[in-house]
């Protein structure tokens, strides 16, 4: 539950909302596909975004806010959505100048995944707490950790002397072993290099496909993390009705004999609940050629679902083909 109060995904929060707590409140995103004005600069895009979390704790009050939460590079709710130079440090200094807690959530993108060890790396500006999982244990075994630096540590010290908490899957000898042989294959095989080598191809081939796709409307990403979001239309950014069900119907057909890639399908990039976007997270060991064979996957199951919507196959969805 407050996992979920602290995150806004809202296809899998709505559900919950009468059961979560109340003290949790939210700031705008740095998404620039979305979030940018017309006209507005990146650096003063950093200073609206700074002023909303500096306005946010004013209207909370200061002196009751212990934490604020980011991740370094947006996941599942926005698509890969990279911080723009600055942004990280911007709220960091909000934070700072009020007592609170800088908290990272890096179970997505962290640990090699966008081609730094961890995803702020690439900034430069660590936090005071950072969650990670995922790729900790690689699905090899279930495992999250949370690290925290000597400012934390310092306040521990201070009052009880230990972090007073417990779950039942904790300290699991099994899964932690399970974690430190895939992090000792990470390092000995520089696997985090390879996914900046990679990423780098595959940033270059999608952008090279599907930058001028007249319903593609962003292409953004970092290292092996990376999402295609598309529009009705390019110029407003109109999103799709919900009730065609694209990107879902591009990840089932990517299942199919013949296209034999599996994507990450999700939605709500441009309100929350409207906006089709997918991610595409190959493994660390991949190689060009595994790269350029995942593109041409890609190219060929999203043309394959564009041609049956001009074909007429999902004229019960109303027609959405300008």
């Amino acid at each position: 539950m407050g996992t979920l109060a602290v995150g806004d995904f809202k296809v899998r929060k709505a559900l919950y909302i009468p059961l979560l707590p109340e003290n949790v409140s939210h700031v705008l995103p740095c998404h620039t596909c979305r979030g940018l004005k017309k006209n507005e600069s990146h650096e003063a895009y950093v200073a609206r975004l700074a002023q909303n979390l500096e306005d946010e704790f004013q209207r909370v009050g200061p002196e009751i806010v212990c934490a604020f939460m980011v991740e370094p590079i947006v996941g599942t709710a926005l698509g890969c959505a990279p911080p723009l130079p600055g942004y990280l440090e911007a709220m960091k200094t909000v934070c700072n100048r009020h007592g609170a807690l800088f908290m990272y959530d890096e179970i997505m993108c962290g640990l090699g995944r966008s081609g730094t060890r961890h995803a702020w790396q690439a900034e430069g500006t660590p936090s005071d707490i950072e969650i990670v999982g995922k790729t900790l244990g690689s699905g090899y075994a279930p495992i999250s950790a949370v690290l925290i630096n000597e400012k934390a540590i310092e306040a521990l010290r201070r009052g009880s002397g230990c972090f007073t908490h417990g779950q039942t899957f904790q300290n699991i000898p099994v899964n932690c072993a399970a974690a430190l042989e895939v992090q000792r294959i990470i390092k000995e095989d520089g696997l985090v290099s390879n996914v900046a080598r990679m990423g780098a191809l595959l940033s270059s081939l999608l952008r090279e496909r599907f930058d001028a796709h007249p319903y593609v409307s962003d292409i953004r990403g970092r290292g092996l993390f990376w999402c295609i979001e598309f529009v009705a239309d390019r110029a407003t950014k109109a999103p799709f009705p919900a009730t065609l069900n694209l990107v879902k119907r591009m990840a089932n057909r990517g299942l199919e004999r013949g296209y034999d890639i599996s994507l990450f399908a999700a939605n709500g990039s441009a309100d929350g609940w409207l906006g089709d976007h997918f991610l595409l997270c190959p493994p660390y060991i991949v190689g060009e050629s595994d790269v350029e064979e995942i593109v041409k996957s890609v190219v060929k199951f999203v043309e394959s679902v564009f041609e049956d919507e001009e074909g007429g196959v999902g004229e019960g969805d109303g027609g959405w083909l300008v």
